[in-house]
């Protein structure tokens, strides 16, 4: 399990390095992966772009993704593109790390 924490916004700008990193993880064989926003107040579409492109890579080797979000606004823009039904969300690291867990221990049970 890795941790990715975002401590600027997620926006065109800084998108892209959030990708390289994320692509780099799961290129290195970690596929399950807690991307905490928990510390940001706003992303865009690239940052919606981003976290699908890789919730899509993970999938692929059996993985998940989950998000850990506080923010009103953060939240705001997971309900409006629909993404609380494909996002597990937490407000803290602690439970999202304990559901990937799971997900790990049945992928290899």
């Amino acid at each position: 399990m890795s941790l990715v924490k975002v401590a600027v916004e997620l926006d065109v700008y800084t998108a892209p390095a959030l990708r390289e990193v994320l692509v780099d993880l799961i290129n290195q064989g970690r596929y399950f992966l807690v991307v905490d926003l928990s510390a940001i107040e706003h992303f865009d579409s690239t940052g919606v772009g981003v976290l699908v492109g890789a919730l899509k890579r993970v999938y692929v080797q059996a993985g998940a993704l989950a998000v850990v979000a506080t923010s009103g606004r953060v939240l705001k823009q997971f309900r409006i593109t629909g993404l609380t039904k494909v996002f597990p969300i937490f407000q803290t690291v602690h439970p999202a790390v304990e559901y990937l867990g799971r997900k790990d221990l049945r992928t290899h049970a």
